[in-house]
């Protein structure tokens, strides 16, 4: 049986929050990542756009959490959500 879609909230930095009516929070219905980011594009794609670049591929400046674990590597969309996990985006930090 495969990975039941649930309720997912998603933190929006604020640096995003012009692409989505200023809203700090949106929520998706998604069993993996990937399939919160799809819901993404559908529903919000100033804010997918941002994310992924147009090959569906998170871009370079920009990480992906589930709770406290960054997402990554080659199964990364493959991800699970459950239910209470919390997904944030996160641009990247730079500095010197």
């Amino acid at each position: 049986m495969g990975l039941m879609a649930t309720s997912i909230p998603v933190q929006i930095p604020a640096t995003l929050r012009s692409e989505c009516g200023g809203q700090s929070q949106l929520v998706v219905y998604a069993a993996t990542v990937g399939e919160a980011l799809l819901q993404l594009e559908q529903n919000y794609p100033a804010v997918y756009r941002s994310v992924c670049d147009e090959t569906g591929t998170v871009r370079r400046h920009v990480h992906l959490f589930v709770n406290s674990d960054l997402v990554f590597g080659d199964n990364s969309f493959d991800t699970p959500l459950n239910s209470g996990d919390i997904f944030f985006i996160m641009p990247a930090v730079s500095g010197g």
